[in-house]
């Protein structure tokens, strides 16, 4: 496939602005989705770390979608030539909580579009800015990593992954079901087939079973480190994704808090003993 990075390239620099209101539905139905008893979320409510990516959400008509059921490559992103795209990674800082209720502002920026080559062919990371802003400031800086890769043989794609930490102080099994990964598609309009479509997941991309979200799967690890340390405040968080999961196998999301008591380490663990995905949380 023909790669043409200079002219990729020529969409580092390029922004976007978005104004929502935050309304109180998605979070209640997250809260739902993940299986907690939160009190319901109302005007004023803080919203969670990471829950912030119930909003400003991409809307695309019916025709602009393409046949893996992501929007027709093009727009605010490059359009890269290669079919297989999935989130690599993230970093966070938390400067005051979004509340429900208020307006914000979303401001977005390409950082980088690089080429690289691996063992499965092509990749081409994307990096992408988010602020995010309300009457009292900046509240969250985001920066998203998106990986496009080449289309390649199973035993490729789900290569070996290095073990993952044995010394979890926290660990929770989680069983990902079809219901869960729909909701969680419906809740983020993210119409993805590798979601939700088992015979497109299976037959075209050629994964065992329906893919777990990568930012589901993020926002459990801070999920796990709400649940252990409730009174906590978390300053910054940053995840990579190793390896993918899917709903064929439970797997396990791990902590422990670093000595330095300021910092977690958070992972995900399959049934293999395969890390997954490693995340690292800094507390206030």
């Amino acid at each position: 496939m023909k790669m043409d990075i200079a002219h990729l390239q020529l969409w580092v620099g390029k922004s976007e602005s978005h104004v929502e209101r935050l309304a109180a539905f998605p979070a209640n139905a997250l809260s739902a989705t993940l299986d907690r008893k939160d009190p319901l979320f109302v005007d004023g409510s803080a919203l969670p770390p990471l829950w912030h990516w119930l909003h400003f959400l991409p809307i695309h008509r019916i025709s602009e979608v393409g046949p893996d059921g992501h929007a027709e490559r093009g727009g605010f992103l490059p359009p890269v030539p290669l079919p297989r795209r999935m989130w690599a990674g993230g970093r966070f800082c938390f400067h005051h909580p979004l509340r429900v209720g208020e307006t914000v502002q979303r401001e977005s920026r390409v950082l980088s579009v690089v080429h690289k080559a691996g063992r499965s062919g092509d990749l081409v990371f994307v990096r992408v800015e988010h602020t995010f802003g309300n009457s009292h400031g900046l509240a969250l800086s985001e920066q998203h990593d998106i990986v496009y890769r080449e289309a390649a043989e199973p035993a490729a794609r789900l290569a070996t992954a290095k073990a993952a930490p044995a010394d979890a102080a926290w660990e929770r099994t989680i069983r990902p079901d079809p219901v869960q990964l729909f909701r969680y598609s419906a809740l983020t309009f993210n119409s993805h087939r590798i979601h939700y479509d088992r015979n497109y997941v299976t037959e075209v991309e050629g994964y065992p079973g329906l893919v777990v979200h990568g930012p589901l799967i993020a926002t459990l690890l801070i999920d796990l480190l709400r649940r252990e340390c409730p009174e906590a405040t978390i300053r910054d968080f940053s995840f990579r994704a190793v390896k993918p999961l899917f709903d064929t196998e439970e797997f396990a999301i791990c902590g422990a808090p670093n000595e330095d008591g300021k910092t977690v380490h958070l992972w995900t663990r399959n049934t293999d003993g395969a890390l997954t995905m490693e995340a690292t949380a800094t507390l206030a």
